[in-house]
């Protein structure tokens, strides 16, 4: 995908970037983001799973469409591929940012930096590729319409949540592009600043208890490990969590390799772990069936260190907005968080399995980074604080309103570390005819959606798509 012109050069002055953005409207209008139809050729969004499952481990995938059944928001998350072949057919502005993939309300969470504070950021980037900024907002509208469906809200209450959204987005790409790079770049937003601005009394209340109660809990390392013997071990949960034999060797020379990955410093830090014991875990709902583990860590004492290692995959993005730049899609995953995230993990890296059965003459010739075929492609990162991440999902629960626009800031703070930020302001302006835009294609997509939804419904009940609990 072309970038517009302006991008092609950073040190462009401001007057020219603006000129550009504002120039952009003539070419595709603010209002053209309203339109949703589908096209006559459209794929069926159940082939479109279907093919999407063959890459996937087929013993998951009924746990995967079972999580999807749960209710038409459920669906959309697992339905990153439909959307984005929707998207394509979609208006482009041509203005590139490093995007999410996967922008719903529910790939936003809390999680402690490096130096254990409290931020509120973008926390999924398996999808994450260079394409139009619009696609997250949009992808965003439509879930905050379903979402606001699934709280009971009349319809006017349900697109002002998507309104909201682009409206905090438009006023933070507003305030980032007067600032400098540098400044604009180390912009975090703080988490207890972000429960301060919940309008909502109760809602601010129950934020600040919960996350009081999360930062004050001993760790206790998710209740996955046992520290009863000699050597600390992980704990088997079937079906979701539990340990296959088979594939253990794959992953610990996946973890090996990883080392190879981090910065000198950093991979001093991870020598002084040990790799003590690998168990498998299911994940999401968009993420199951790919390959994730978790590997425990401890140093000679005892101390425990959990990482976990995840596929990825080919972005869904790319068939749209072109191929990714790395040869390893863990390594696109990482750089698209670094470049995203305020603050990203100190252990954030990447590896492959090489497909075949490994030993040390196959890494003699591995090439770092490269897979061979039937290999897998992985990023490596902390094994997420689940108590942590889940007071997002406590605000969105009791303050969907203040969520939303937290949601559409916190997307405008990540995308202006990538996008030409001058032209991204000038192009929305002050943000009400874009958002107005926006907010319909969202309540229209979200139509889409409850439609999709209903053929995967069928597809389960006629015994084409196979369910699991989850």
């Amino acid at each position: 995908m072309e970038r517009h012109p302006s991008q092609s050069n950073p040190l462009v002055p401001r007057a020219d970037r603006y000129a550009a953005g504002r120039a952009m409207r003539r070419v595709v209008s603010r209002h053209s983001h309203a339109d949703w139809q589908a096209t006559a050729g459209r794929a069926d969004p159940i082939a479109i799973l279907e093919a999407q499952g063959r890459r996937r481990i087929a013993e998951l995938l009924p746990i995967r469409y079972g999580r999807m059944r749960a209710s038409p928001l459920a669906f959309l998350r697992g339905a990153a591929a439909i959307m984005a072949a929707d998207l394509a057919t979609t208006p482009a502005t041509g203005l590139v940012v490093q995007s999410c993939g996967d922008c719903h309300l529910l790939n936003f969470g809390s999680y402690a930096t490096p130096e254990g504070l409290p931020v509120f950021d973008i926390n999924d980037f398996d999808e994450t590729l260079p394409a139009p900024f619009e696609w997250d907002l949009k992808r965003l509208s439509a879930s905050l319409v379903l979402a606001g469906r699934g709280h009971g809200l009349a319809a006017r209450a349900c697109r002002r949540l998507a309104a909201d959204a682009v409206l905090a987005y438009a006023s933070e790409i507003g305030r980032l592009a007067g600032l400098t790079p540098l400044e604009a770049w180390s912009t975090r937003i703080d988490l207890l600043d972000a429960i301060d601005s919940i309008g909502d009394r109760q809602a601010r209340r129950h934020a600040r208890l919960s996350l009081e109660q999360q930062l004050q809990s001993a760790a206790v390392q998710y209740g996955l490990l046992d520290t009863t013997g000699t050597t600390p071990r992980l704990i088997e949960k079937p079906p979701l969590v539990m340990r296959l034999p088979g594939r253990e060797t794959e992953v610990r020379k996946a973890f090996a390799r990883y080392a190879g990955t981090l910065s000198p410093e950093r991979r001093l830090l991870l020598e002084r772990y040990r790799l003590e014991d690998v168990i498998f875990k299911v994940v999401g709902i968009g993420s199951v069936g790919t390959f994730c583990a978790i590997g425990l860590f401890s140093t000679a004492d005892g101390e425990p260190l959990l990482l976990q290692i995840k596929e990825a995959q080919a972005s869904v993005l790319e068939p749209f907005a072109g191929p990714s730049a790395y040869g390893n899609s863990g390594e696109r995953v990482v750089v698209g968080q670094r470049v995203m995230q305020a603050a990203s993990d100190l252990f954030l890296g990447w590896t492959h399995s090489t497909g075949r059965q490994d030993n040390a003459e196959d890494d003699a010739h591995d090439h770092a980074g490269e897979a061979d075929a039937g290999g897998r492609h992985f990023y490596v990162r902390r094994l997420k604080d689940s108590r942590l991440a889940a007071l997002g999902s406590a605000i969105e629960q009791h303050g969907l309103q203040d969520y939303a626009a937290l949601c559409g800031q916190t997307l405008g703070r990540a995308h202006a570390r990538s996008g030409e930020i001058v032209g991204l302001s000038a192009y929305i302006g002050r943000g009400r005819a874009f958002a107005r835009a926006i907010a319909d294609f969202g309540v229209s997509y979200a139509d889409q959606t409850e439609r999709d939804f209903a053929l995967f419904g069928h597809a389960v009940s006629s015994g084409r798509l196979p369910t699991a609990p989850g």
